[in-house]
Parts: C-alpha cells; sequence; structure tokens
C-alpha cells in the first residue's frame, strides 16, 4: 500500500485526507456533558421556519421520553428563547455555565439568555459569532442529553461551516418553503452537507398550504408545491409539511410551543429517532 494511502483508520494512517482534516476540528464537549446525537436544522436563506422546525422536532423528541436540548446557533437572530418563553440570565461556575430549562425540561442555550436585553443587537463579526457558537458546544454543561437540535442561521457562512466542523453532527434536516427558490435553497444545503460527510435526514416544508376556516379547503398560497419532485432530484426524503396554522403562531408569540398538538412533525420525528 502506497505510504500516502488512506487506511480508513486515522490512528495509523498517514493520508492528510478530508476526513482526518474535519475531526481534527472538533471541539471537545464539556466535562459536565455528555451529548449523544447531534441534529442540525438548516436552510439556504432566511425566514423559512428553521426555529419553529427546531421547537417542534425538540418538543416532539422530549415527549418521547428523550432528555432534549436546543443550541440556537443563530447568534444574530435568535428565536428560541422567545418561541420556548425562556428569559433571564445564565448561571455558572468554574467548569462552565447552566443551560436554562423550558417547562418541560429541554435544555437550551442562546445569546438572548446573556444579553441584559434581549433587545440589544449582536453587532459581532464572523469569527466571533463562530467562536460564541463553539463556547456554547464546549463551555455550557448540558448533562446527559440523548438528542440536541443545533437552530442554525441561514446560509453556508462561518457558523455553519463552524458547527458542522467542530461539532459531531449526526445529520441534518433542511427547511424550506413551496416558492420557485426551494430547488436552491435545498441544493445549497444538501451539497455542503456533502462536503462535509454530515448525512441528509430529509426535508420540511414549511408555509406548505392553509385550511379554510370555514369550508375547510386547502389553499396553497405559493401555488403547488414542488417539494416532492425536489427531493427526488436531490435523492433525499420528506419529512414532514407546516401548514399556516393560526393556532401554532400564537403559542410561538406566548412562548407556548410546548403546549402544542399537531402532527406536522410526528414522521420527522421518527425519522431522527430512528436513525
Amino acid at each position: 500500500m502506497a505510504e500516502n494511502e488512506c487506511t480508513h483508520d486515522c490512528s495509523t494512517c498517514q493520508a492528510n485526507c478530508s476526513s482526518r482534516q474535519t475531526e481534527s476540528l472538533k471541539a471537545p464537549q464539556n466535562a459536565g456533558s455528555d451529548v449523544k446525537k447531534v441534529i442540525a436544522v438548516v436552510s439556504g436563506k432566511g425566514g423559512v421556519g428553521k426555529s419553529l422546525c427546531t421547537s417542534m422536532l425538540a418538543v416532539l423528541t422530549q415527549r418521547k421520553g428523550y432528555k432534549t436540548a436546543v443550541l440556537d446557533a443563530d447568534v444574530t437572530g435568535p428565536s428560541i428563547p422567545k418561541i420556548f418563553g425562556l428569559s433571564g440570565g445564565i448561571e455558572g461556575t468554574e467548569e462552565g455555565m447552566f443551560p436554562a430549562r423550558t417547562s418541560t425540561g429541554i435544555e437550551a442555550i442562546s445569546v438572548n439568555l446573556l444579553l441584559e436585553d434581549e433587545q440589544t443587537p449582536v453587532v459581532w463579526r464572523g469569527p466571533v459569532i463562530a467562536g460564541t457558537v463553539s463556547q456554547f458546544w464546549s463551555g455550557v454543561m448540558w448533562g446527559d442529553i440523548d438528542y440536541m437540535y443545533v437552530d442554525m442561521p441561514p446560509g453556508t457562512g462561518d457558523v455553519p461551516l463552524t458547527v458542522f466542523q467542530s461539532l459531531p453532527v449526526d445529520g441534518i434536516v433542511i427547511v424550506t418553503t413551496p416558492q420557485d427558490l426551494v430547488s436552491m435553497i435545498v441544493g445549497k444545503a444538501v451539497r455542503m452537507a456533502k462536503m462535509m460527510h454530515i448525512p441528509v435526514l430529509g426535508i420540511v416544508e414549511n408555509m406548505s398550504y392553509a385550511i379554510c376556516p370555514d369550508c375547510g379547503k386547502k389553499i396553497e398560497f405559493f401555488g403547488e408545491s414542488k417539494l416532492d419532485g425536489v427531493a427526488e432530484k436531490f435523492g433525499v426524503k420528506v419529512l414532514g409539511r407546516i401548514p399556516m396554522d393560526a393556532k401554532l403562531s400564537k403559542l410561538c408569540d406566548k412562548g407556548a410551543i410546548e403546549l402544542m398538538e399537531n402532527g406536522y412533525l410526528d414522521h420527522a420525528a421518527e425519522t431522527i429517532l430512528g436513525n
């Protein structure tokens, strides 16, 4: 065998391949953490509902008896505290910070929980933001966690790259909307995941449709969904469709997402827990 040929065993291999480079950048867990599975919720653009999807998956996972956590990696646009009704400061010791805990026991960390005023804008450069996300992983004492969901910022910039390189991400869920640019959104996310050797678990379509409260007719405001065709094009699964639901929106506004009663992402949760 050639001296620089990959042996698929990094402890003895001398090849300088992408797997070795990615693994070497992995950040250590805090000594007070035991996170077993990390699922990132991503999109190629903003405003598609990643935080909603992240929160709903966390709620469903917690309901099934798994210890669940949410790491809010969208540092400049954090939504997780609002959706879960979290506020106040984060406490810690020399060993690290303690995450906040929702009413049903979901652990969470977000930059908004570290600010004196949650409306203060985070005007930081990319490397500082990326470093904050790494600190949320290594500097927080998460305890015993079965599933951690990472609410990602949009796009393929510094923070997504930091998460994919420094956290042991086991899979990603892509969130999109039923518009013509859906193929571009999904394509960017799928290609980045492949570059980082991370499995794509599937796609969730948000704002998929609405149900008329008077006649019960299904209304597709953005036209006929192209999700099935896009999923087939990129070889990924359709995990669910979230409609425009006024009840769900009100729960998010009230910080009461844990009271949701719907089956929109049941299949998505089952797929994640089955992997």
